[in-house]
C-alpha cells in the first residue's frame, strides 16, 4: 500500500524483484527536472480549481525544501524508493503532510517521467553542445595557426597528394560541425511537452496544458496523449546523434593514432593525455585516443540495444520504456568525456614539421604533372596515361619521379617542355587548389572564416 499503484495489491513484492524493478539508483539524476515538472503540476492544478492557493504554496515550498536537500546531499532514498518520482513525492508528503497526494491528480507516471527525461535531455544537449562548440573552436584556432606546415594526404592509406596541416584539421572540424548542428535540429524535437497526458487517454479534469508549456519554456505541445507516454524517438534520435558524433571522434583519433607511431612521427601526444608502458619503460602510449576509438562502440551498442527494445513493444507506455535512461544516461557521460579529452589533446598536441615534409615524395605529384598536359591542352584521360607512363619509367630507372630528364619526359609526350621542373614544387602543388574547399591557402582561409561564422551563429 505504500506504493503509488498499491491499493490494488495485498502483500509484500518479492525483494529480487523489488531490485529488479527499481530505477532510483540511475533516474535519481533527473530530481531537478521532476521538482521543476511538478511545479509546472501543481499550477497547472491550481488553476483548474483542484488546489487552493494555501495548498498551491504549500506544495511549491515543500518541493524548494525537497530541492535543497538534494543540492546539499542530504536527501536519503528510502528503500520502498521505486524511482525518482516515488522518491520526491514520499518525501514532500513527510514535508507538508497529505497535501503532497494531491499532487498526483490526473498526472500518471508515464507522462511525468517522459516530461522528465526531456527536461534532462534538453540541458543535456545544451551541454554537449557546449562541449562540441569548444572542440570545433579549439580545432579551428590551431588551423589558422599552422597553415605554412604541408604533409602527405592519404587515401586508402596510401599517399596521395600533398596538403596543408590545416586541411586535415579542418576536414574534421567540418564533420563536427555538422554534428553541432544535427544536435540543434535535435533539441528542437526533444522540446516538446508531453505533461498533461495521463497514462494513456489524456487529462479530464480540466489541466491547461498550455499553461503547462509556458511553465516549463517548451517549444510545443505533443499532440497525441497515446504517441506521447510512449513514443522515444527523441532519445533514438539522441543515441543515433551520438554515435555519428563518436565515429566522427574516432576517425580523428585513428589519424592521430598513427600519425604518433615511430613510423610517421607526425605528431607527438602531451603527457597529460598519454600513459605508459608497465614493462616496456620507453613505451608512450596514445590511451587517450585508443579509448575514444572504443567508447565509439559503446555508444553504438546504447542506440542499437534501445532500437531492439522498442522494435517489438504494443502501443503505449510499457516498462521495457525504462531502459531508456540508462542508456541516454550513459552516453551523454561518455560523449561528454570524450570531446572535453578530444579538445584537450587537439590543444597540446605537438606537430614534427619536418617529419611531416620529409613524408613528401615527387610521385605524390604524379597528378600535378597530368594537370601539367592538361595545361598545355591534353586532355586529361590523356594525360592521365602519359603521367602513368612517367612513374612507370621512373620505376624502370630505378629513380624518383622527378628525376626523370625531360629527354625522358619527352619520350612520353612532346608537350613536355623545361618549365616541367615547376611541377615539383610542394609549395605550388597546395597552391593549385583555390577551387572553395580546397588546400589553397585562400581556401583554406575560406574554410576557417565559415567555421567562425558558424561559432559566431552560435554564441549568439
Amino acid at each position: 500500500g505504500n506504493k503509488l499503484w498499491g491499493g490494488r495489491f495485498v502483500g509484500s513484492v518479492d525483494p529480487i524483484m523489488e531490485r529488479f524493478n527499481s530505477s532510483i539508483h540511475y533516474d535519481r539524476r533527473m530530481w531537478e527536472a521532476d521538482i521543476q515538472g511538478s511545479k509546472a503540476y501543481s499550477k497547472g492544478l491550481e488553476k483548474a480549481g483542484l488546489l487552493t492557493k494555501a495548498e498551491l504554496e504549500k506544495i511549491l515550498s515543500g518541493l524548494d525544501k525537497v530541492a535543497e536537500e538534494w543540492s546539499a546531499g542530504t536527501f536519503m532514498v528510502s528503500p520502498n524508493d521505486e524511482d525518482i518520482h516515488t522518491a520526491n513525492e514520499r518525501r514532500l508528503k513527510e514535508l507538508i503532510g497529505e497535501a503532497a497526494g494531491k499532487l498526483h491528480t490526473g498526472r500518471s507516471r508515464n507522462d511525468q517521467v517522459v516530461t522528465d527525461l526531456r527536461l534532462w535531455m534538453r540541458q543535456a544537449c545544451t551541454t554537449l553542445s557546449t562541449h562540441l562548440l569548444e572542440l570545433i573552436r579549439t580545432m579551428v584556432e590551431r588551423a589558422a595557426a599552422e597553415q605554412d606546415v604541408l604533409f602527405p594526404g592519404y587515401t586508402h592509406l596510401q599517399r596521395a597528394q600533398p596538403i596543408r596541416w590545416s586541411h586535415w584539421i579542418l576536414s574534421h572540424a567540418v564533420a563536427l560541425a555538422r554534428d553541432s548542428e544535427r544536435l540543434l535540429e535535435l533539441r528542437k524535437r526533444v522540446n516538446v511537452l508531453p505533461l498533461g497526458s495521463g497514462a494513456i487517454a489524456g487529462n479530464p479534469l480540466g489541466v491547461d496544458r498550455e499553461l503547462l508549456r509556458k511553465e516549463l519554456s517548451f517549444g510545443a505541445i505533443t499532440l497525441n496523449s497515446m504517441d506521447a507516454t510512449s513514443e522515444r524517438d527523441f532519445v533514438a534520435e539522441f543515441l543515433f546523434w551520438a554515435s555519428l558524433c563518436m565515429t566522427h571522434l574516432s576517425k580523428v583519433a585513428e589519424d592521430l593514432i598513427l600519425y604518433g607511431t615511430k613510423e610517421f612521427s607526425f605528431v607527438q601526444l602531451s603527457d597529460a593525455y598519454s600513459t605508459g608502458s608497465s614493462l616496456m619503460p620507453q613505451k608512450k602510449n596514445p590511451d587517450s585516443l585508443e579509448l575514444i576509438r572504443s567508447k565509439a562502440g559503446r555508444v553504438f551498442g546504447r542506440c542499437a540495444g534501445l532500437m531492439v527494445t522498442l522494435k517489438g513493444l504494443p502501443s503505449t507506455y510499457n516498462k521495457d520504456l525504462q531502459e531508456d535512461k540508462e542508456a541516454v544516461f550513459d552516453v551523454f557521460d561518455t560523449v561528454s568525456s570524450v570531446l572535453q579529452v578530444a579538445t584537450g589533446v587537439i590543444s597540446t598536441l605537438q606537430i614534427n614539421k619536418d617529419s611531416m615534409e620529409r613524408a613528401l615524395s615527387p610521385d605524390m605529384l604524379a597528378t600535378d604533372l597530368a594537370y601539367y598536359l592538361v595545361r598545355k591542352g591534353m586532355p586529361f584521360r590523356q594525360a592521365h596515361g602519359a603521367s602513368g607512363k612517367a612513374v612507370y619509367l621512373a620505376e624502370t630507372k630505378g629513380v624518383t619521379l622527378n628525376h626523370l630528364s625531360l629527354q625522358d619526359l619527352q619520350t612520353i609526350s612532346p608537350l613536355f617542355a623545361s618549365d616541367v621542373s615547376q611541377v615539383w614544387n610542394y609549395a605550388n602543388s597546395v597552391e593549385q587548389y583555390t577551387a572553395l574547399g580546397g588546400t589553397a591557402r585562400s581556401s583554406v582561409d575560406w574554410q576557417i572564416q565559415q567555421l567562425r561564422s558558424l561559432l559566431q551563429r552560435h554564441r549568439d
